[in-house]
């Protein structure tokens, strides 16, 4: 497992791609899209800006319109969304970059407001305890779910191949399945969320199913060299618990190691006691489950991400706030470089502050 001479700088080839460096820049909700679910076309300069990553992650992005529980996020199922992706993915590009977009669906993290008054769906009737989500009309408590119909269930797949088939279209190189932190799909895959009794609930195996029916649609669609996906094993965010999560989260990896996909992206679970504190939940359990590439991520500095490569844990470290405050993060760390402090105030307000005004090195005073 060990890989002694490898660390961040470690060009990596990743399938089709050649990433330059292991340095993955981690999606990151920004709230900043325009009217219509619109990327701004601040978002060109504040990706292509980040483009020294070895690869890009965008923020999680609709697959379809119902997929929406926040205010200003970006969709990439109308031509106007596809066409302002496209200027973000061919400046990236020109600027040397790797981007994938993430996909999600947040399920039962949503409200009304966001679905033309209609419930926010979810695999079974259960309502996150005690959470609000900001809506254009401002904070407001989530309320209990419906119940997804077993008939909506393809047309929802169908939601995710359409938007696969957008982003290759907008310039993407690949898509990143949102299979994590408590939203649709990991919603299905937790049994605290479904309590479904048909073939979508019950077992693992059931609980499963809309995660991998919703891959191999994906995969169908760009082909599964470009197709990676996002677990949080062990996340409790959004409300999220599962009575056997190694059971669960080993049979969902090891069922992922089967597709020979680009990537497996795991959310290692907090380095604090609480719920999930034992068993081990972090990509050391899972090295052993799926044999392709393994991003990590989970508040890694510098030195952690190079252990973590030097132990041949993971292939790839994302790093998430990091990138958000330094878009030179890559060459911050290559000069042993001061890093900007992000300013969490200014994380989902809109505008250019906090967004496209953290000075690079080459910005600031001599």
């Amino acid at each position: 497992m060990s890989s002694q001479n490898v660390d961040l700088f470690t060009p990596y080839d990743m399938g089709i791609f050649h990433l330059k460096n292991r340095m993955v820049m981690a999606p990151l909700t920004r709230s900043r899209a325009e009217a219509g679910n619109i990327p701004t076309k601040m978002a060109v300069t504040y990706y292509s800006a980040r483009a020294g990553a070895g690869m890009i992650i965008t923020e999680a992005t609709q697959a379809g319109a119902g997929g929406q529980g926040y205010v200003s996020t970006p969709g990439i199922h109308s031509n106007e969304q596809v066409e302002r992706w496209k200027m973000v993915t061919d400046q990236v590009h020109r600027e040397g970059g790797v981007i994938f977009v993430q996909l999600w669906h947040v399920g039962r993290i949503s409200h009304p407001d966001f679905r033309n008054g209609e419930l926010p769906v979810a695999p079974s009737a259960v309502a996150p305890r005690g959470m609000s989500t900001y809506t254009p009309t401002g904070m407001k408590p989530i309320p209990a779910p419906r119940a997804l119909e077993l008939d909506e269930i393809p047309g929802l797949i169908d939601e995710f191949r359409n938007a696969a088939k957008n982003a290759r279209a907008a310039g993407f190189d690949g898509v990143e399945v949102h299979g994590a932190n408590g939203y649709l799909l990991d919603q299905f895959l937790q049994d605290c969320t479904n309590l479904r009794t048909d073939q979508y609930g019950g077992s693992v195996e059931n609980r499963a199913r809309l995660l991998f029916e919703v891959v191999d649609a994906v995969a169908g669609e760009i082909g599964r060299e470009r197709v990676g996906v996002r677990l949080s094993p062990g996340g409790t965010f959004n409300d999220m618990l599962d009575c056997n999560p190694e059971q669960t989260f080993d049979y969902a990896v090891e069922n992922l190691g089967r597709r020979d996909l680009a990537y497996l992206h795991l959310i290692e679970p907090a380095r604090t006691v609480g719920e999930h504190a034992t068993p081990d939940l972090s990509a050391r359990r899972f090295r052993r489950l799926y044999p392709g590439t393994i991003i990590v991520a989970g508040g890694y500095t510098l030195e952690r991400a190079n252990a973590v490569l030097q132990e041949g844990i993971a292939d790839l470290v994302a790093f998430g706030q990091l990138f958000l405050a330094n878009p030179d993060l890559p060459e911050r760390f290559r000069r042993g470089a001061k890093l900007n402090t992000p300013h969490p105030e200014t994380f989902y307000t809109g505008g250019a502050k906090g967004y496209i005004d953290y000075p690079t090195l080459e910005d600031a005073p001599a």
